[in-house]
C-alpha cells in the first residue's frame, strides 16, 4: 500500500479491515475499551493486562490482540496513538504519513527542526530503512532496548519525515506491545515521547492528560520505571553510528554508561563528536 493511500480512507472501514468493532455495542462486549475518566472528545483509554511490557500468555483472551488491532486501526487512518515504550510513554503514527507527523509536531508543540525517532519491531527491519556501518552483533547487543541508534537513512523511508537530515534514529523498544504493535502495522512508526516540547516526560497516562483530546486511543502499561527518581525520565541514551568506526553521544539517556561499555569494550569503537540529527 502507497503511503498515500495508508493516509486516507474513513476510520471505520480500516477498523473493519483488522475485525475491530466500532461503537457502544463493541465496547460493551470486550469490557477492555475505558472511556476517559474526564469527558473529552478525543482519546479511548485502553488498558493492557498486565502492563504490556511481557507478552500476555493468552493473547486472544486477554484483549492483547484486540489492543493491537485497535492501535493498528488508527495508526492506518493517520491518527496518533500515545503508547507505553520501555523508558516513557511516546506518541506514535504511521512514519509514511505526512498528515500524522504533521499532527504529532502541532500537538506537542514541537520545533519542525526537530527529528522524530523510527520504531521498528525487529532488527532485521533496520536494514531496510538505514545504510547500516556496525556489525550485526552490536545491533543484537543493544536493540531491543533502551537506546536510539542514528545512522544514515535510506530511501524506504517517506521524504516528508525528518527532511533536514539525512540521519534517523532507530528504537526497538524493549517492550513486547510495542514490538508486536510495530510488527503488526508493517512499516515505520514515528515514535517522540507524550508530553509537550520542553516539559517534563510521562510516566504514566495521567501525566499527558491535557493531550488526550487530541489522540485517538492511549495504550495504557501502568507506570513505567520508578516516578521518585529523575534518572527514569531521561529516555532513551541516543548514539550516532553513522561514522565507521566512531560513536557519538547525542542525548545520555537512561542507559548511558551500560551502551558505551559495549561500544568500546567489544566492539573497539571510539568516541566522536560527528554529524548529530
Amino acid at each position: 500500500m502507497s503511503p498515500a493511500r495508508r493516509c486516507r480512507g474513513l476510520r471505520a472501514a480500516v477498523a473493519a479491515s483488522v475485525g475491530l468493532s466500532e461503537g457502544p455495542a463493541a465496547s460493551a462486549r470486550s469490557g477492555r475499551r475505558l472511556r476517559p475518566p474526564s469527558p473529552t472528545p478525543g482519546a479511548r483509554l485502553w488498558r493492557l493486562p498486565g502492563g504490556g511490557a511481557v507478552r500476555a500468555a493468552s493473547p486472544e483472551r486477554s484483549g492483547w490482540t484486540e489492543a493491537l488491532r485497535a492501535a493498528v486501526a488508527e495508526l492506518r487512518a493517520g491518527a496518533v496513538v500515545a503508547v507505553p515504550t520501555d523508558t516513557l510513554y511516546g506518541l506514535a503514527c504511521s512514519a509514511s504519513c505526512s498528515a500524522a507527523l504533521g499532527a504529532v509536531y502541532r500537538l506537542k508543540g514541537r520545533s519542525q527542526a526537530k527529528p522524530l525517532a523510527v520504531c521498528l519491531g525487529r532488527v532485521a527491519d533496520v536494514y531496510r530503512y538505514c545504510h547500516v556501518q556496525v556489525p550485526e552483533g552490536l545491533l543484537q547487543d543493544l536493540l531491543p532496548g533502551p537506546v536510539t541508534l542514528v545512522m544514515e537513512r535510506s530511501e524506504e523511508l517517506h521524504k516528508d519525515l525528518n527532511p533536514f537530515t539525512p540521519l534517523v534514529g532507530i528504537r526497538i523498544p524493549d517492550h513486547a506491545f510495542m514490538q508486536d504493535l510495530a510488527h503488526m502495522f508493517g512499516g515505520p512508526l514515528a515514535l517522540t515521547s507524550a508530553n509537550l516540547s520542553s516539559q517534563a516526560s510521562s510516566l504514566n497516562v495521567e501525566e499527558f492528560q491535557d493531550l488526550w483530546p487530541q489522540l485517538s486511543l492511549v495504550i495504557d502499561g501502568g507506570p513505567i520505571g520508578d516516578g521518585q527518581s529523575p534518572e527514569c525520565r531521561l529516555g532513551s541514551t541516543v548514539v550516532d553510528l553513522s561514522i565507521p568506526g566512531k560513536f557519538g553521544i547525542i542525548r545520555p539517556g537512561c542507559a548511558l554508561e551500560s551502551t558505551t561499555a559495549i561500544l568500546q569494550q567489544k566492539y573497539g569503537l571510539s568516541p566522536s563528536h560527528g554529524p548529530c540529527l
